[in-house]
C-alpha cells in the first residue's frame, strides 16, 4: 500500500489576517478551577472583528465556547463567589454590560446606554457592579433621525478634544457608577467636569478608589492625578495624598489598609521615560505612599508592539492573598513578563523567564496560577496556565491552540534574535527574518523596518508582516535603537530633545549589519517604519542614499505642525524642551521636512485619512513638497482609518496595506 502524500505548505499571504485568532483577554475563577478568556476573529464578508468568550475547565484543559455570533465580548470579572460573570459587549451597534451564569446559559443584560463602560469591579456581595462611564453626545439627542447627522457646529473649549480611533470627544466626562445586578438600576456616583477612572472596591464593600486629575488644566498638566475616595453609596469624596505625577490601575490590599497603583513622581516627564512602578499607599494617607521598586529600570506596561491587536496597555497591580506580594507585568528587553516584590518593598522576582510578551494575565484566584495570553513569535495569542512562582512557566500548561488548523498548512519563515554593535560599542537588539525555503548561496534584497513610539520595542511576538515579506522573498531585520523601551530609563532618555541622532546611528548600524550578510544583496535594500519609524524612514533617506526604496508610513515630517494637527502634539513639548516659538531652532533641526531637499530615494507615503495621531497633513506636506521638488513620490491614503490602521483597521484595508509596500518594494528591489 503507497504511503499517503504530504500535503504541500504553502506561505504566509497577506489574506492569512482574516484567518488569525487570538487569545485577547483571560479571567481565572477565585477557586482557580476554570478560566474564562476571550478570543477574537475576523469575519471577512463583514470586514469586521468580533470577539466571543470561552471558558476552560483547568484540570481537563478542556473549552467551551459561551457565546455566540456578530458580538464583541471584552471586559471579563468574575463575581467574587465565582457563580457569575460580568462583561461588556457591543451587539447591534449598542454597548451593554451583561452578566452570565459561570456554568454557561443566557447572559443577562444589566444595563444598555450610548456610552462606554469599561473598569467593571463586583462588590463583595455580588449585588452591586461598580464602573467608569461616559455618555456620547449622541446621548442627549432625542430625534433618533438627527442623530446620524453631523452636527451643525462643533464649540470647542479644551486643548484635548480628539482621540486617535475614537474621534470627537463627548463633552462628558467618564464618571463613577454602579448599578443594581438584580434590578438593573444604576446611580451615578460622582460628577463634575473632571473624570474619574479606574474605579475598584475595598475587601469590605465600603469604598471605592478612582483617579482623578483635578488640576487646573488636566489636558496641559496631564501627568498630575491624585488618588481619592468615596463610600460605596456616594457622598463626599477624599483625596489621598500621593507624589504628583501620575497615578492609575488602584488596587486594594486584602485587608483594606493600603491600595497599590502604578504611577512615577515626574509631573514633568517627556513621552514615556519615567519608569511607572508599584506603589502603595495606606488608605489614610499613612503609611505615605512608597514606591516599592525604586531601583528596578522597567517600565511597568508593555510597550512590546506587533500587528495584532493594539498595544501599550497596563496591568492593575494585584496582591497576594496574605497581603505579602504584589504582582505586575513590566516590559523587558524585547519581552513583556510578570513579577512579584514584597509588599514591603525590595527588588522584584519574575515568575515568566521565556522569551515571549505577556499580553494579558489573572491571578484573580487563591494566587497559586497564573492565566495569561501569551504570544511568541510563533503565536499571536495562547491561553498559557502556570504556578506564580519563580521560573513558573517553565511548566506552563498550553490550554488553547487557536491557530492550529492556519498554521499546520503553512511553511514559516525562520526567526532569529541577533545582538550587533553600534558605533560606540553599544549592543542593540535585532531579530533576522529569512524567507521560506532559505538557501544562504543566494543573494535576497532586505528590509530594515523601524518600530513607533519612541518609547516602544519589537520583541518576541507574533509579527504578521515581517513573516509575510519574508515569504515574499526578502530578508526582514527589525532592531531596538536607543530611544526606545525595554532597556531602562537612560536608554530611552537618550534622544529627548535630540531626535535624528543617536537613534539614527543606531539605524544605520542595522542597516550595515543587514548588508554585511552574505545572502543580502548590499545594493537592494530597502527600509520602513509607521510612526515613529516612518518618522525614522523619513530622517533616514534625507540623510543617506543607499536605501534603493522607502515606505513612511503614518509619519511625522514637520514637528512644528504636528503640534496642532495632532491629538496629543499639544504635549510635544516635554520631548523637546520648549514649545517651536521659543526654541525653534530645535524644532527645525529634527523635522525630516527640513532636509527633503536631500532624498533620492523612491518613497512610497502611506497614511490614513482619520489619523488623529499624526495628521493626513504630515504626509499632505512631504508629499506636495517632494512633487514640486520632482522626485519619485507616490501616496497612498486610506479612507476612515485611524493611526492604528496595520494593528486594528478595516480588515481588507490591512491587506492592501501590505500589499502596496510589496508593491513598492518589489518595483525597486527586484
Amino acid at each position: 500500500m503507497k504511503a499517503k502524500k504530504k500535503s504541500k505548505k504553502r506561505f504566509v499571504e497577506a489574506e492569512d489576517i482574516y484567518r488569525l485568532s487570538v487569545v485577547t483577554s483571560t479571567a481565572i475563577s477565585p477557586d482557580e478551577k476554570k478560566i474564562a478568556y476571550t478570543v477574537e476573529t475576523i469575519s471577512e464578508d463583514k470586514r469586521k472583528y468580533f470577539s466571543h468568550i470561552y471558558m476552560a475547565d483547568v484540570i481537563s484543559g478542556e473549552s467551551q465556547q459561551y457565546t455566540f455570533g456578530e458580538v464583541s465580548d471584552r471586559g471579563l470579572v468574575w463575581s467574587h463567589d465565582g457563580t457569575k460573570i460580568s462583561f461588556v459587549s457591543t451587539r447591534n451597534k449598542k454597548t451593554a454590560i451583561y452578566v452570565m451564569p459561570s456554568e454557561g446559559g443566557a447572559e443577562k443584560k444589566l444595563i444598555e446606554e450610548d456610552g462606554s463602560f469599561s473598569g467593571l469591579n463586583w462588590t463583595p456581595d455580588g449585588k452591586e457592579l461598580v464602573y467608569q462611564f461616559r455618555y456620547n453626545d449622541s446621548h442627549y439627542i432625542k430625534d433618533e433621525k438627527k442623530k446620524k447627522e453631523a452636527p451643525l457646529y462643533r464649540h470647542i473649549t479644551r486643548l484635548w478634544y480628539r482621540l486617535d480611533g475614537a474621534g470627537w470627544l463627548p463633552q462628558d466626562r467618564f464618571h463613577v457608577w454602579k448599578v443594581d445586578t438584580a434590578s438593573g438600576k444604576a446611580m451615578q456616583l460622582t460628577k463634575g467636569k473632571y473624570d474619574e477612572l479606574s474605579p475598584t472596591v475595598s475587601p469590605d464593600g465600603k469604598l471605592i478608589a478612582f483617579v482623578s486629575n483635578r488640576s487646573k488644566d488636566p489636558d496641559l498638566d496631564s501627568m498630575r492625578d491624585d488618588l481619592f475616595l468615596i463610600p460605596i453609596g456616594g457622598g463626599k469624596v477624599r483625596t489621598i495624598t500621593t507624589p504628583a505625577g501620575p497615578v492609575g490601575m488602584p488596587s486594594f490590599s486584602p485587608d483594606g489598609k493600603k491600595i497599590a497603583y502604578l504611577g512615577h513622581a515626574n509631573p514633568e516627564d517627556s513621552w514615556g521615560v519615567s519608569n511607572f512602578h508599584v506603589w502603595a499607599v495606606g488608605v489614610t494617607g499613612k503609611p505615605a505612599a512608597k514606591d516599592l521598586i525604586p531601583k528596578f529600570d522597567r517600565q511597568l506596561y508593555d510597550q512590546t508592539i506587533g500587528d495584532i491587536g493594539e498595544g501599550f496597555d497596563a496591568h492593575r497591580p494585584l496582591w497576594s492573598p496574605d497581603g505579602k506580594k504584589v504582582y505586575f507585568s513590566a516590559s523587558d528587553t524585547g519581552c513583556t513578563h510578570i513579577f512579584y516584590v514584597p509588599a514591603r518593598g525590595g527588588l522584584p522576582t519574575r515568575i515568566t523567564k521565556k522569551k515571549s510578551h505577556i499580553k494579558s494575565f489573572s491571578l484573580d484566584g487563591r494566587m497559586k496560577i497564573v492565566a495569561a495570553g501569551v504570544a511568541d513569535l510563533r503565536s499571536p495569542g495562547d491561553l498559557h496556565l502556570f504556578p506564580a512562582a519563580y521560573n513558573g512557566d517553565s511548566k506552563a500548561r498550553v490550554l488553547t491552540n487557536v491557530n492550529k488548523g492556519l498554521f499546520g498548512g503553512i511553511k514559516f519563515p525562520k526567526i532569529k534574535e541577533i545582538w550587533f554593535k553600534a558605533y560606540d560599542g553599544t549592543r542593540l537588539q535585532g531579530w533576522l527574518v529569512t524567507p521560506p525555503n532559505f538557501n544562504p548561496k543566494r543573494k535576497y534584497p532586505g528590509i530594515l523596518e523601524i518600530h513607533g513610539g519612541p518609547t516602544a520595542q519589537y520583541g518576541f511576538t507574533f509579527y504578521h508582516e515581517m513573516l509575510f515579506l519574508a515569504s515574499k522573498g526578502y530578508v526582514v531585520f527589525y532592531t531596538n535603537p536607543r530611544g526606545g523601551g525595554g532597556r531602562g530609563e537612560t536608554w530611552a532618555e537618550s534622544i529627548i530633545g535630540d531626535w535624528g541622532t543617536i537613534d539614527y546611528r543606531d539605524c544605520m548600524a542595522a542597516a550595515d549589519y543587514l548588508e554585511k550578510l552574505t545572502y543580502v544583496n548590499p545594493k537592494k535594500t530597502g527600509v520602513t517604519g509607521g510612526s515613529y519609524g516612518g518618522y525614522m524612514t523619513n530622517w533616514m533617506i534625507g540623510q543617506t542614499n543607499r536605501f534603493k526604496a522607502a515606505v513612511t508610513q503614518r509619519s511625522v515630517v514637520d514637528l512644528k505642525s504636528f503640534i496642532g494637527s495632532s491629538d496629543m502634539g499639544y504635549d510635544l513639548y516635554r520631548e523637546f524642551g520648549g514649545q517651536p516659538w521659543d526654541v525653534p531652532e530645535t524644532y527645525d533641526r529634527c523635522s525630516p521636512l527640513t532636509y527633503a531637499k536631500n532624498i533620492k530615494t523612491p518613497l512610497l507615503i502611506i497614511h490614513s485619512e482619520q489619523d488623529l495621531r499624526c495628521g493626513i497633513e504630515q504626509a499632505e506636506q512631504l508629499f506636495t513638497t517632494l512633487k514640486l521638488m520632482k522626485k519619485k513620490v507616490e501616496l497612498v491614503r486610506f479612507p476612515e482609518e485611524p493611526h492604528g490602521l496595520s494593528r486594528h483597521g478595516r480588515p481588507d484595508r490591512r491587506i492592501a496595506r501590505l500589499e502596496w509596500i510589496l508593491k513598492w518594494f518589489d518595483r525597486y528591489l527586484k
